[in-house]
């Protein structure tokens, strides 16, 4: 195992520049996922680090070695594409074996890996077959396999989960973190799935236009986003935004939408009084909007558009004034689409973003008896 660090890697094609500048370190033992949109320069950093791109500036080191300028053979690193990759005419235990045939392992010593890898994946007893007898899923195990029985220093994996079926990325899902947890390399993890990102990584490195937006765990990625790129990309759905106009009112401080009034928690009252007149962005999880069946004094007046059951829970298409909102709530009694509702936001669940940078206002931290409004 050994910590990853980059320092100022930039990688360009031509006048396209797709990692600006990123600075990184990863945790030895960790599993960090880079996430981010098609473009955003994920599996470009992925393959920097792999060395299957030569970075243009910067700096890649693993462990206490600079790899910067080394082959991909001589970094310590293991990789697993979203392709399969594995050799059709070879049996699961010759895929499993290739690199060490290739390192010129002693062949009891490569059964002996090759069992123990297939064994962490639950394999074993396919080590005969071909790869036209498995499933996607089994594969995909197989690749895995392949890459651990090297003892890397470092896993990469680009995107290993996508040409699965739902239920299989399910089961893929927690099969990888299990691994991690018994093998504990140090694994740098792409996707554009942000279920995959909150479900595998310690951390998460969330990327756009090149750049690492924000970079935490998995919680506070999901309820502090660093902006509204972050929050919309988030979150299944992702995060309701609202344009408000902050009005101080003495000692307090509400938020104005359209025709309705936001009242907000005491914590943000000094933040935004220093905005008063301005417009800022308000952003609301699905989740934390609570759904009254009718209209409730204090409540924003809306009306359901669409109501889609998803057995756990119901997700909610509702317009309020202008602005279109999705609510998650009870799956009972099924909403239609007509029907006035009353919706209560939950006060310190609010996130603020400034309207003109998109960034997020720090959030304060609620005194300990304040409830939600």
């Amino acid at each position: 195992m050994a910590e990853i660090r980059l320092e100022q890697v930039r990688k360009t094609f031509g006048r396209v520049v797709a990692v600006r500048d990123v600075d990184l370190t990863i945790e030895d033992g960790e599993f960090l996922v880079l996430l981010g949109p098609s473009g955003c320069g994920k599996t470009t950093t992925l393959r920097c680090i792999a060395g299957l791109e030569r970075a243009n500036s910067g700096r890649i080191f693993i462990g206490r070695r600079d790899v910067t300028g080394l082959p991909p053979a001589r970094r310590g690193i293991a990789m697993v594409f979203q392709s399969y990759a594995v050799f059709p005419h070879m049996t699961v235990a010759q895929n499993i074996g290739f690199g060490l045939r290739m390192r010129h392992v002693p062949r009891r010593q490569i059964q002996k890996d090759v069992e123990e890898a297939a064994a962490l994946l639950r394999i074993d007893e396919l080590l005969q077959r071909y790869p036209a007898q498995l499933s996607g899923g089994q594969r995909q195990r197989v690749a895995v396999a392949r890459a651990i029985v090297m003892k890397p220093q470092v896993l990469l994996m680009d995107e290993p989960l996508s040409n699965l079926d739902a239920l299989l990325r399910l089961q893929m899902r927690a099969e990888l973190k299990r691994l991690h947890r018994e093998i504990g390399t140090t694994t740098v993890y792409v996707t554009h799935d942000q279920v995959e990102a909150l479900s595998l990584g310690d951390r998460i490195a969330v990327m756009m236009d090149g750049t690492i937006v924000q970079l935490d765990h998995p919680s506070v990625v999901y309820d502090k986003p660093a902006s509204t790129f972050v929050a919309g990309f988030i979150g299944t759905p992702p995060m309701n935004f609202l344009e408000a106009t902050v009005a101080a009112r003495d000692e307090s401080v509400e938020l104005v939408v359209g025709d309705f009034t936001l009242l907000v928690p005491a914590m943000w009252t000094d933040q935004l009084k220093e905005r008063a007149g301005q417009t800022v962005i308000v952003g609301i999880r699905a989740e934390n909007i609570t759904v009254h069946h009718g209209p409730v004094p204090g409540s924003l007046a809306a009306t359901v558009l669409v109501s889609e059951p998803l057995g756990s829970q119901q997700l909610l298409t509702v317009q309020v004034g202008q602005d279109v909102l999705k609510v998650a709530t009870a799956p009972e009694p099924l909403l239609a689409a007509g029907q006035m509702v009353g919706l209560t936001l939950v006060g310190q669940k609010l996130r603020l973003f400034d309207k003109e940078t998109g960034k997020a206002l720090p959030v304060p931290i609620p005194p300990p008896s304040e409830g939600g409004t």
